[in-house]
């Protein structure tokens, strides 16, 4: 396989065959992001234990599942101190790319930003290669009670340099634009909401309820309740040439927006998602997906109960160019 390319404007590679993952050690419901993300739900009768062990062997399935399709999946194991009981989610506090940078990001749950283990950069580049020339820090923000946590507030269009982002309480649109200036992206931002408890509350997370593929989106339109946004969303999406595959606000419950298109060693596309996302999907949606990718899920029941992130969630791709 070939290096990934200097990063050019307009000639980006959407997806990478090279995944960073982090097998969970203390897996738990965290109370801490509990209060915004209304994805993750109390197991009664399932021990401290038994949570850490299911998500764990659900985490491994996944791998392999992986692997076997020719997935290039780098697997980092967790700490048990400090306690992180989120780490199984890396993408939301490092981003790579393919001009050699990495990214930090301001985490708004207090106990994830100590996921953030800049010790595994020096085992990317040492172990397997990769180049990084630099790390840009956005950590800074949290001290002024500003989030962004990477590619789940964010939805990247790496070859046409876009952020999609639905602003929430961890997307905060000062710190998106930051982030743009710095790796020279647009934005398109818009306010993403479900239904709690009979109110629209901001969905925590861009990556539930949207997917960007090299040639297609999975997307809930009508999470966006504002539909002038709605339609620029859709416009831009059709003006980049991505085939919108849309999915209803009770698939997304079922994490049918967190999945993932990527490639093996060969280039075949792979549409990566949940047992339950996969279960939700019609079969016209099913087959508008696999137009473009052939779709690989597994079993994340746990993780996505109390983690309330899903497949998406789990894997930081990897755009670093490799060392010559």
């Amino acid at each position: 396989m070939l290096d990934p390319p200097i990063a050019t404007k307009g000639m980006n590679k959407q997806i990478t065959s090279h995944i960073m993952m982090v097998r969970p050690i203390g897996f738990r419901l965290n109370e801490q992001t509990a209060v915004n993300n209304y994805y993750q739900t109390v197991l009664k009768g399932l021990s401290l234990e038994d949570a850490n062990k299911r998500a764990q062997d659900e985490f491994d399935t996944f791998v392999k599942k992986l692997r076997d399709a020719d997935i290039n999946a780098y697997v980092f194991q967790d700490d048990a101190v400090p306690d992180t009981p989120d780490s199984v989610f890396p993408n939301n506090w490092v981003s790579f790319h393919e001009d050699g940078r990495a990214a930090m990001y301001p985490m708004y749950a207090e106990n994830r930003r100590a996921e953030r283990r800049e010790e595994m950069f020096d085992i990317l580049a040492d172990d397997f290669g990769f180049e990084i020339t630099e790390i840009e820090d956005f950590t800074h923000f949290e001290e002024l009670g500003l989030f962004l946590e990477g590619t789940g507030s964010m939805i990247l269009d790496r070859q046409n340099r876009i952020a999609y982002a639905a602003l929430s309480e961890r997307t905060d649109p000062h710190v998106l634009e930051t982030f743009c200036d710095r790796f020279d992206f647009e934005r398109v931002m818009f306010t993403a909401n479900q239904a709690v408890g009979g109110e629209r509350k901001h969905i925590y997370h861009t990556n539930v309820m949207m997917c960007l593929g090299s040639t297609f989106s999975v997307v809930c339109l009508t999470a966006i309740d504002d539909v002038r946004d709605r339609k620029v969303l859709v416009n831009t999406l059709k003006e980049t040439g991505k085939k919108i595959v849309e999915i209803t606000e009770a698939q997304k419950e079922h994490f049918a927006g967190n999945m993932l298109n990527v490639a093996d060693n060969n280039g075949k596309e792979y549409c990566v998602m949940s047992e339950a996302a996969f279960k939700s999907l019609r079969p016209d949606q099913i087959e508008a997906i696999e137009k473009h990718a052939t779709i690989l899920y597994s079993s994340l029941d746990t993780i996505e109960a109390l983690g309330g992130g899903s497949a998406r969630c789990m894997m930081a791709e990897i755009f670093l160019p490799k060392k010559n």
